[in-house]
C-alpha cells in the first residue's frame, strides 16, 4: 500500500477510535470491536487534563513500563489537538484510571489472557475508573475501550463522557486476529509500518502477518546469507536486523505479535539474484532447487537468523502455487525427485 494511502487508513483507524457518544443517534455507543458485556447510566463526567494513572500489582518486570506507555498514548488520542481550557468548575470530573494487573508474567506469547473488566463510577471523590485485567495485554484492550468512551466537548472545551456508570467485561473471541503486510510486493518504509500496528492496536487486533519475502524482492537482510537481499528492489528499499528487531519490538510493547513469513519453495524467484544456485536454472527460476543441498543450508540459515528476531510461536513459510514445471524440465532435479 502506498504510503498516502497507508496514512488513510491510519486516519481512518484514529476516527474510529474518536466516534463518541455524543455523536451516536438515540444515545447508542458504538465500542469497536463490540465487548462482550456492557452496562450503562445516564451520568455525564468529563475527563480531567491531567488525567492520572494509578497501578495495582506487584512483581510483573516491565509491566508498569509498557503500561504507563500506553495510558499515555491512549491520552493522546482522547485529547488528540484539542484545546482543552481545564475549566472545570461544578463539574463532576472523573481525576484518573487505576489499573490492576493480576499476573506477574508481561511477556507476549500466543494465547496470552487479554481479558479485562472496565468499570467508570458516576459518584465518588475522587472519580476514578478502574480497570482489572490478568495481563497487561488485557488492560491495554481495556485502555482502547475507555478511550472510546471519550468524547471533546466543543462548548466546554473539555473532555466528555457519557452515561457513566459504564460496567463493560469483554476478552476476544479468537486468541488469533490478524492482519497482513506484504513488503515483498509493495516495500513499506519502517514509520509506515509502525502506523500499521498503531492501527491494529485501536481495533484491538494482535497479530502482524509479516510476508517479507516473495517473487518480485527480497527486502529483509539475512546475516547467515547476505547476498540474499540482492533480490530487493533497490539498496533504499532494504529492512537490516535491526530494523526488523525494531519492529517486533514495537508491536510487542503494544501487544502485537509479528508472524513473519518467507514463501518457499514457489514465490522465491528474487532468492536467485544474490544465489544463482537456488534457481532451477538461468532460465527456469523458480521454484527453488530442491536437488541442491546449498537451498536447505540457506532456508536453515534464515529460519535460524528468524529465530533471533521473531518471539512468536509460529512462522510461516508459505507453500501456495508452487508450479513443478521447472522441475519437470530440468535434467537433473527430474533425475533427483524420479529417484
Amino acid at each position: 500500500m502506498a504510503p498516502a494511502l497507508m496514512r488513510l487508513a491510519l486516519a481512518l483507524a484514529v476516527a474510529v477510535v474518536g466516534c463518541c457518544a455524543a455523536r451516536q443517534p438515540g444515545g447508542r455507543v458504538d465500542l469497536w470491536p463490540m465487548p462482550a458485556s456492557v452496562s450503562r447510566g445516564a451520568r455525564t463526567l468529563y475527563v480531567a487534563r491531567d488525567l492520572k494513572l494509578s497501578t495495582a500489582g506487584s512483581g510483573y518486570k516491565d509491566g508498569k513500563a509498557i503500561l504507563a506507555d500506553a495510558f499515555r498514548r491512549m491520552v493522546a488520542v482522547i485529547q488528540l489537538d484539542h484545546a482543552i481550557n481545564g475549566s472545570y468548575h461544578g463539574l463532576p470530573v472523573l481525576a484518573g484510571v487505576n489499573v490492576a494487573v493480576r499476573s506477574p508474567d508481561d511477556e507476549l506469547k500466543f494465547g496470552v489472557d487479554e481479558s479485562y473488566k472496565l468499570t467508570v463510577p458516576a459518584t465518588g471523590s475522587p472519580l476514578y475508573a478502574r480497570i482489572e485485567a490478568q495481563t497487561v495485554f488485557g488492560a491495554f484492550h481495556a485502555l482502547e475501550t475507555f478511550s472510546q468512551l471519550c468524547y471533546f466537548d466543543f462548548v466546554l472545551s473539555v473532555t466528555g463522557l457519557h452515561w457513566a456508570p459504564w460496567t463493560i467485561v469483554d476478552k476476544p473471541r479468537f486468541p488469533y486476529r490478524g492482519l497482513l503486510i506484504d513488503t515483498a510486493r509493495h516495500y513499506l518504509p519502517v514509520p509506515v509500518i509502525k502506523s500499521v500496528i498503531d492501527s491494529m492496536v485501536y481495533s484491538k487486533l494482535n497479530v502482524l502477518h509479516w510476508h517479507i519475502v516473495d517473487e518480485q524482492s527480497f527486502p529483509l537482510e539475512i546475516p547467515s546469507y547476505p547476498k540474499l537481499s540482492n533480490g530487493a528492489y533497490s539498496y533504499s528499499e532494504k529492512y537490516t536486523i535491526n530494523d526488523a528487531i525494531d519492529i517486533v519490538q514495537y508491536a510487542e510493547k503494544r501487544g502485537v505479535n509479528v508472524l513473519a513469513e518467507i514463501d518457499v519453495p514457489g514465490h522465491a524467484g528474487s532468492w536467485g539474484v544474490g544465489y544463482p544456485s537456488l534457481w532451477p536454472s538461468a532460465t527456469c527460476q523458480q521454484p527453488l532447487d530442491v536437488s541442491n543441498d546449498f537451498t536447505f543450508k540457506v532456508i536453515d540459515g534464515i529460519l535460524s537468523d528468524f529465530s533471533k528476531v521473531f518471539k512468536f510461536k509460529f512462522v510461516h513459510l508459505g507453500g501456495d502455487e508452487v508450479d513443478t514445471s521447472c522441475w519437470t524440465t530440468t535434467p537433473r532435479i527430474k533425475s533427483w525427485y524420479v529417484l
